[in-house]
């Protein structure tokens, strides 16, 4: 016998409808959060990212484009390359002692002499006269002690017998006494006219060469006696050693020392130094130009360097502490003092003042300031503050 099947109840049936309708619903509105969402991701997201790449593209470009340069370290040794004033160890223009004419001459410009040679002879006939007088002057005050002398020793002897009074024997030694330094008076006149005369020949004062005669034969000559100062026969010139005379400004002046090393260089030696060494200094900076006198000798046996020349003189010391090493056109000048522009890492701008040292033209040295190895900004503009952000000049955008 079969049983007929259980049929559903109609209330059972209506929830089941009602439950699958709920879902179908909230599975469509999922559906279309998820399409409204994917079309906001589609519209809004790649507007985001180009706002954002026009806000960074917008500030790189309103950035300020910089060039860079690192700080190298400086040298160790300093150097000086400075004109030097080239003369001769010994130098000196040769005058005459008497007036008279020029008999002759022996040495002419170029030649080389040696202490005590003649060099020129002047006639000067009145020196010679007074001369010969003073030597008969001579004679005769010799003649005039003798005879005095003689007196004088004669009352002497007198004197010890008393047959003669003390008061003429004193006045017969005071004679002999005044008739001697009469006799010295004129001794001393007659070495002076010798001297004189010996004077008529000119002769070297020391070892070198005649740069210059201004005279020649017949001509007259004046010792200065009209009241001007004498003509000047020869000049003479030793230039086996010279001496370099070089003005060492006063911020290189504490280089100078035994320590230092020189040489010279001349324009007509190209290539070629010429060894020199620092003999002394003048010890005190000249209140004109405010630089330090330094002179040089120079050994010049083969004279190939002539005195009067112009010379580069290279002085050469090492520094204690050497700095940093900067362009000169990294430097700013602003109120706080000498200054640099410092580009960071994040592409900020530093300040920082520094303090300079040496001067090589193009380039300083920086002693305070920087440790080594900023990039520090190259020809900054005035406008350039700390904090400001830049970009180094060759960077991608």
């Amino acid at each position: 016998m079969t049983l007929p099947a259980p049929q559903a109840s109609p209330t059972a049936n209506l929830s089941s409808a009602t439950g699958t309708a709920r879902v179908r619903r909230i599975r469509a509105g999922l559906l279309a959060l998820a399409l409204l969402g994917a079309a906001l991701a589609a519209g809004i997201v790649p507007r985001l990212h180009a706002k954002a790449a026009l806000a960074v593209h917008s500030a790189e470009a309103t950035a300020t484009v910089v060039s860079t340069v690192r700080p190298a370290s400086a040298p160790a040794v300093q150097e000086l390359t400075l004109p030097g004033d080239v003369r001769a160890f010994q130098d000196a223009p040769v005058y005459a002692r008497v007036n008279g004419y020029l008999r002759r001459w022996y040495a002419d410009i170029g030649t080389p002499v040696r202490q005590g040679q003649l060099l020129a002879e002047i006639d000067a006939p009145e020196v010679s006269d007074q001369l010969r007088q003073a030597r008969a002057d001579e004679a005769i005050a010799a003649a005039n002690y003798a005879l005095a002398r003689s007196t004088a020793e004669r009352w002497q002897d007198l004197l010890k017998s008393r047959s003669v009074a003390q008061q003429d024997t004193d006045q017969k030694v005071a004679d002999m006494q005044a008739k001697a330094a009469t006799l010295a008076s004129a001794r001393s006149n007659t070495a002076r006219l010798a001297q004189l005369a010996s004077y008529t020949q000119i002769r070297a004062p020391f070892d070198g060469v005649v740069t210059a005669r201004n005279v020649d034969t017949g001509a007259l000559i004046d010792a200065g006696s009209a009241g001007g100062p004498g003509r000047e026969l020869f000049h003479l010139s030793a230039g086996e050693r010279l001496r370099v005379y070089v003005q060492v400004p006063q911020d290189a002046s504490g280089i100078v020392g035994p320590q230092m090393q020189a040489w010279l260089t001349l324009p007509q030696f190209p290539g070629q130094r010429f060894p020199a060494t620092v003999a002394r200094n003048a010890g005190a900076i000249d209140h004109v130009t405010r630089s330090l006198r330094v002179e040089l000798d120079v050994d010049n046996a083969g004279g190939r360097i002539l005195p009067g020349a112009y010379a580069e003189a290279h002085l050469s010391a090492p520094r204690t502490r050497a700095g940093m090493d900067l362009p000169a056109n990294t430097l700013m000048f602003r109120a706080q003092g000498t200054c640099v522009a410092v580009v960071g890492a994040d592409g900020k701008l530093a300040i920082r003042t520094v303090t300079i040292g040496r001067d090589f033209g193009s380039h300083v040295e920086i002693t305070e300031g920087l440790r080594g190895g900023e990039q520090v900004v190259v020809n900054p503009g005035d406008g350039l503050l700390a904090g400001d952000v830049v970009r180094l000049a060759g960077k991608a955008r």
